[in-house]
């Protein structure tokens, strides 16, 4: 059963299409996929999903209702969370503060106040990897732990669909490796994950099915193993003279 549906959505800037009647959806329970190269659409989708940017032209159904045209804090609470690429905690509160914002503001209908909020926080913390820096100022996070802050942020919401924006960007190679296994965690608890990534690696190590874009067009929507060997994609990313010599042979 499909959570999200994405019915011939176009975005444009100045009439240029960043998102170029674009079709998918994204089935209950599983993880989504989405690469593409550079200025392919990836980050204009998911602000598409959220509402930071309105559509030009299309239609996105959340469980068969459609959420287009409805503000950011409406879609939020109907079960639509995210991070992003440039994570941007709140400087002035803790880390456990922080994700107590995503607890009052989130899935649960009105919110939740601030008590319950903060232990609400404190088990998404601890579910992270957070739990000793739970008092900590987030101004003395390295780059790994903001990007636990941000997700841990969004998983207080209590979100139904989860949509990651390069979560791994920036992290070494250790760091991607409990990325990816946290992801899995995430999605075993019940959640559904749409996610971009640039490591290949690891976005072809959790995900179920890969959408790959390029211009802002669906060029493939199959399982990683066969999005992978696709020519269209591997054109995308490594040029038409290559491609045209793989399908020559060695």
């Amino acid at each position: 059963m499909a959570l999200l549906e994405v019915e011939g959505v176009t975005r444009q800037f100045g009439g240029l299409p960043a998102v170029d009647n674009l079709s998918f959806d994204v089935r209950e329970g599983e993880i989504l996929g989405i690469i593409g190269p550079n200025g392919a659409g990836k980050t204009t989708l998911l602000n598409l999903i959220s509402a930071l940017l309105p559509v030009t032209a299309g239609v996105i159904r959340l469980r068969g209702v459609a959420i287009t045209g409805l503000p950011p804090h409406t879609i939020a609470g109907m079960g639509v969370a995210r991070t992003f690429q440039i994570v941007k905690p709140l400087k002035g509160l803790t880390v456990r503060e922080n994700v107590a914002v995503g607890a009052m503001f989130g899935r649960r209908a009105g919110g939740l106040p601030t008590r319950p909020a903060l232990a609400a926080a404190d088990e998404v913390v601890e579910f992270v990897g957070l739990g000793p820096k739970g008092a900590a100022a987030v101004t003395s996070l390295t780059i790994a732990d903001r990007k636990r802050l941000e997700l841990a942020r969004a998983l207080a919401m209590e979100p139904a669909l989860l949509l990651l924006d390069e979560v791994m960007a920036g992290l070494n190679a250790t760091e991607v490796e409990w990325a990816m296994g946290l992801i899995q965690q995430v999605n075993r608890r019940g959640i559904t994950i749409l996610v971009i990534e640039h490591v290949m690696k690891a976005i072809m190590g959790i995900s179920h099915r890969i959408l790959a874009l390029q211009h802002g067009r669906r060029i493939a929507l199959e399982a990683p193993r066969e999005v992978a060997a696709d020519p269209q994609v591997i054109e995308a990313y490594l040029g038409r003279g290559y491609a045209a010599r793989r399908r020559a042979g060695p």
